[in-house]
């Protein structure tokens, strides 16, 4: 069965049924070999324009949507949030508004704020991108993971993935959860019990909380940081404890699998939940996610556009 791309936006995997996210990572896969080449240049996106909107720091998410739209021949529009007139007391639909009125096509958007995005999306026409809202969801993180992981498996379903460590203010994490489970893998989830949301096992997760059980048998284990500056308290007793209990070193290493892919999100915070032979080792495919996040993005950008020429 053909699927077409008929969203205008993209929020989260949660919303994405598997045809739609397999839709994706086929539309990556064409577009990877872009990068490859000597000229790393296609007209795609050229006459169109793309907003990069962000509320919080970010290094690997904005430089990845920014290098994939110029690649794609996009003019590009960054916005500080520090230095635009919000900071003044507009409001972010305002704000959000006069962007549009300049007649721009795709805003990405980050926010401190869970659902922001969303509500940009029933608010302007232009395309919104979810780059992250809150401890919500990080969808193109999300699918760039996906798509690691299949292209050194060679599928998703039936898979084991395990998802270690702060899962309580990861939006990575909820994206993983909701696009793996959708496409048949088997979600593990591990961490420390005040880091572990309530509930979580009925997005058909397992939970345990002893990491050699997570790590055995597992085809992919994707370290989260603890995210601190989302906590309004300590809820590990110290980051040496953390780095004992849940931290992967060699020696938890000698559980795994012998074709394990072992993945991070970034920024790594080494020695805590990964240690440096682990993160630089032979089963580390951590850098291969951020070439892979620049195809993911075309992909996602590409298909975003395609619907806005068809409604417009």
């Amino acid at each position: 069965m053909t699927v077409t791309w008929t969203k205008k936006d993209l929020l989260g995997l949660e919303e994405l049924s598997a045809a739609e996210i397999e839709l994706i990572l086929q539309t990556t896969d064409s577009f990877k070999e872009i990068s490859q080449r000597p000229i790393k240049k296609v007209p795609t996106l050229r006459g169109k324009t793309v907003v990069l909107f962000f509320f919080e720091p970010s290094t690997r998410t904005r430089t990845s949507f920014e290098l994939a739209a110029k690649r794609m021949s996009a003019d590009i529009l960054n916005i500080q949030a520090s230095a635009s007139s919000l900071a003044k007391g507009e409001t972010l639909k305002d704000t959000a508004k006069n962007i549009e009125a300049m007649k721009v096509d795709i805003i990405i958007m980050r926010h401190s704020s869970s659902g922001a995005p969303h509500l940009l999306s029933r608010s302007v026409s232009p395309s919104i991108i979810n780059a992250g809202d809150g401890s919500h969801e990080h969808p193109t993180q999300g699918l760039l993971d996906i798509f690691t992981i299949k292209e050194h498996k060679k599928k998703i379903a039936g898979l084991n993935v395990s998802i270690i460590g702060d899962l309580a203010h990861s939006r990575v994490a909820r994206s993983n959860i909701w696009g793996l489970t959708k496409l048949g893998a088997k979600v593990t989830v591990c961490g420390p019990a005040t880091l572990m949301p309530v509930g979580i096992e009925r997005l058909g997760v397992k939970v345990t909380y002893d990491i050699r059980e997570a790590i055995e048998g597992a085809d992919a284990i994707n370290l989260l940081r603890i995210q601190t500056e989302r906590q309004s308290q300590n809820l590990v007793p110290s980051v040496r404890e953390y780095a004992m209990r849940f931290g992967l070193d060699a020696e938890k290493m000698k559980y795994a699998k012998k074709d394990v892919l072992i993945m991070h999100p970034g920024p790594i915070n080494r020695g805590v939940e990964i240690t440096p032979e682990v993160a630089d080792g032979p089963y580390s495919v951590i850098l291969e996610q951020v070439t892979n996040g620049i195809a993911v993005r075309m992909a996602v950008l590409y298909l975003l556009s395609g619907v806005k020429e068809r409604t417009t």
